[in-house]
């Protein structure tokens, strides 16, 4: 039997507000949700700020906010499939719902 290495299902969302600031330099999110965070749970995020390539300095490079942990492809009715879309394989995402 081959090794078959496991995908990550798994996050752990900064804990408390400060982390935000002094480790990412941003201001938390209203809403923190959850630490241990698994696919379909609400979490706090930081991502690169969709503006951040302008050139304005107003703009800041990273930004923080809630959002659901997981893959919702576009044509699903609810967030309820998150649990099953996490170890979606790129060989076959196109061809399987």
């Amino acid at each position: 039997m081959g090794y078959k290495p496991a995908m990550c299902s798994h996050y752990q969302a900064p804990a408390l507000p400060e982390i935000y600031r002094t480790a990412f330099g941003v201001e938390p999110p209203v809403a923190l949700g959850k630490h241990d965070v698994w696919p379909g749970y609400p979490a706090g995020f930081i991502r690169r700020h969709e503006h951040a390539d302008v050139g304005d300095e107003a703009v800041p490079e990273r930004e923080a906010m809630s959002g659901l942990f997981g893959l919702v492809p576009h044509w699903a009715k609810d967030t309820k499939g998150t649990k099953y879309t996490y170890n979606a394989r790129s060989e076959t995402v196109a061809e399987k719902p």
